[in-house]
């Protein structure tokens, strides 16, 4: 059965704490102190699909921080905007346009849009967001000093995926057996997530599978079969392919009745439990090097950064369709519950 519409309770904690110090620290000499000059390009590369309302939320994020930065839309500031959809093709043919519009600098979502980007110029700055292992995917020599033209924000560190199952074993106890749901061509090298992954399965006595898909049409033998194995539960792993297919995920999950843990935040939208970096935040933070980039730093000599904000999001509303009763101890740790 796919889930209703969920109805949220006001539980963003640290949402809450950031917006209060965003509103403590601006003032108006940030928002009068606009970059003078000539209009600047910047190309900007989504791995998601347009029509995901969350991705269209982290778009309007990094305008916003741009524009708080003095970065003004027709002013002195051009964005061309594409949507790859998870689509390692059409990715590959935005790369090549946006550069061949010789940007200013470029700002690249997922890592199969950061390595794309990477590929088509060695000259143009690149700053990435949402990107797993920058140094394994050669986007960069070293965190601290990435050289060359492309540095950016990672959104997980490797022992992530102990917490991913972690999370599963405290939401729904007879888990037994966790299949990961990705899609090799658009997924982070799963290499990175894997250590973490089968440390903390092994302490749980819980049995791994991956199941790599390549097409939409591949995933529902995924979910059902994790269905019909005892305790299987699924790990949605953080891929733009996913992204682009997470109501069908979603309602795949609801139908066979397979407890899943997101990479991305799919409890907004049905799923039932997600941990991960605050997507939004990564946004801002890339605003802040676009506009470091456009008043003359380097992307080589700013930091690769990774992420200081966590967030766990539970859908009550889903657990309990699917006959789970959520500790209140994981309701109190959570940033974001939703009934």
């Amino acid at each position: 059965m796919a889930p209703l519409e969920p109805r949220r309770s006001a539980i963003r904690r640290r949402d809450f704490i950031g917006l209060i110090g965003s509103v403590a620290t601006t003032g108006p000499s940030t928002l009068l102190a606009q970059p003078a000059g000539p209009l600047r390009l910047v190309g900007v590369l989504m791995g998601f699909g347009e029509g995901d309302r969350q991705s269209r939320a982290l778009i309007a994020e990094f305008r916003a921080a741009l524009a708080n930065l003095g970065w003004k839309e027709g002013s002195n500031l051009r964005t061309e905007l594409r949507w790859g959809a998870g689509d390692v093709a059409r990715i590959a043919d935005f790369a090549k346009e946006l550069v061949a519009l010789k940007p200013d600098a470029l700002l690249g979502q997922t890592t199969p849009v950061a390595v794309s980007l990477a590929r088509e110029t060695k000259s143009i700055p690149i700053i990435f967001v949402t990107v797993s292992d920058p140094i394994g995917s050669g986007l960069a020599a070293s965190l601290a000093h990435p050289g060359g033209n492309v540095t950016g924000f990672t959104f997980v560190e490797s022992t992530v995926g102990g917490k991913w199952v972690q999370l599963l074993k405290e939401i729904a106890p007879r888990t037994m057996h966790v299949v990961l749901l990705f899609n090799p061509t658009t997924a982070p090298p799963l290499k990175f997530y894997l250590p973490g992954i089968q440390t903390a399965a092994s302490s749980f006595a819980i049995e791994t599978s991956t199941a790599p898909v390549h097409e939409k049409v591949e995933i529902e033998g995924v979910v059902a079969a994790a269905a019909r194995n005892p305790g299987g539960a699924l790990i949605v792993m953080p891929d733009a392919f996913n992204a682009t297919h997470r109501e069908l995920i979603i309602a795949l999950a609801a139908r066979y009745g397979v407890p899943a843990i997101y990479g991305n935040n799919f409890a907004e939208s049905g799923g039932l439990i997600f941990y991960g970096a605050d997507f939004a935040e990564t946004f801002r933070l890339g605003a802040d090097y676009i506009d470091r980039i456009l008043k003359g730093a380097k992307p080589g000599e700013l930091p690769i950064q990774l992420p200081t904000r966590f967030a766990l999001s539970i859908n009550l509303k889903t657990a309990k369709a699917l006959g789970l009763e959520v500790p209140l101890s994981l309701q109190q740790r959570a940033d974001e519950v939703i009934e």
